[in-house]
């Protein structure tokens, strides 16, 4: 049966939502098999050490960039049209709200992508985070702190479309963006066989964390070829993903429609269930007296905001838009690295644990 078959039969919406299922099965399985975490590999730079968390994160963006750029070269994805290209951008959001979420995934120990993660492994703490985490977003979409979200993007707000396409904008192309992702990939490789010399399942597990992100933006972009309906082309995203969860189990009659975002959360959750099973490292685990609730909740509430001002999180602006070479998503990305550096700093010269 193909696409078109399906989309008849099934209907667009649950076809979206099936789409998201597969993507988050499969990023979840391998983000938890490999301990992908950006806060991990931000630590890792910190201490002056690219060691195992870097080289996972690292070699795991270096196979995003190569898959969303391969599909693009070969016109099976066109980025023009994806949310963080098309519309208008803010490069005051997508500054202010990195710093933000960087400073807040330090507080939380892990941002919204490893939170969830580890939730399913039994982390009561990241649960409560990821819960906080999913309010706070859908109060900075559309409640009380939008206000000061909507003003704070006003602050620098940039054209879309080649304002915010970074390959255009330096005359690359397309070519020129395969070129930077083979030269990623190629970093990825040597940072990571210097420090887990011939890991090999642990390396293909990084390279499918990355390239479950390419996954979501052609299946997105097949989908929306075939539709007749308009749909929205989208890599993995954990932020929107987490409200909408939120706002389906509080009330069915006001959630958003059905789409690739409601079968993301549980597959992703159910991948990682299924990880943490199988390596035996399902285990309940609540606060202890070391830990510091303030600094879980103060955290999940930066991310939160910050997640929404810049447009999303780590996976969502940083490696799904940065995939795309979005000018926005990428200063995101290093808006995330320098709040998470800047805030391990402070946490370190005050003594407090992290």
């Amino acid at each position: 049966m193909n696409l078109a078959s399906l989309l008849e039969t099934w209907g667009d919406s649950n076809v979206l939502a099936m789409t998201g299922a597969l993507v988050g099965f499969i990023f979840g399985l391998a983000a938890q098999r490999t301990r992908f975490c950006a806060r991990a590999a931000v630590v890792e730079c910190c201490e002056g050490r690219a060691g195992d968390r870097f080289s996972v994160w690292w070699l795991a963006f270096g196979a995003c960039l190569v898959g969303v750029q391969a599909l693009v070269l070969m016109g099976w994805l066109k980025p023009s049209a994806s949310r963080y290209i098309g519309p208008v951008g803010s490069i005051s959001g997508a500054v202010l709200g990195g710093l933000l979420f960087g400073a807040g995934m330090i507080l939380t120990r892990g941002c919204a992508s490893r939170l969830l993660i580890l939730s399913a492994n039994g982390n009561l703490r990241a649960l409560l985070s990821g819960l906080v985490f999913a309010v706070t977003v859908q109060a900075s979409i559309a409640g009380w702190l939008a206000p000061a979200r909507q003003a704070m993007s006003n602050w620098w707000p940039i054209d879309g479309g080649p304002s915010r396409d970074l390959l255009h904008m330096s005359g690359l192309g397309p070519h020129g963006g395969m070129g930077l992702a083979v030269l990623a990939m190629a970093l990825g490789l040597y940072f990571f066989f210097k420090t887990h010399q011939r890991r090999w399942g642990l390396a293909l597990g990084a390279i499918a964390v990355g390239l479950s992100i390419a996954l979501g933006w052609g299946l997105t972009q097949a989908i929306a070829s075939q539709s007749f309906e308009a749909v929205q082309i989208q890599g993995l995203s954990f932020s929107s993903a987490s409200a909408e969860l939120l706002m389906r189990a509080l009330s069915s009659s006001t959630s958003p429609s059905w789409g690739f975002d409601a079968g993301l959360i549980p597959a992703t959750f159910a991948g990682s269930l299924l990880g943490a099973l199988v390596g035996g490292d399902f285990k309940f685990e609540g606060f202890k007296t070391e830990n510091k609730l303030g600094h879980y909740l103060t955290g999940a509430v930066l991310m939160g905001f910050g997640a929404v001002l810049a447009g999303g999180c780590t996976v969502g602006a940083g490696m799904t838009g940065g995939s795309i070479f979005s000018l926005t998503a990428w200063l995101t990305l290093i808006a995330i690295w320098l709040g998470a550096g800047l805030s391990w700093r402070i946490h370190r010269s005050m003594g407090w644990q992290i």
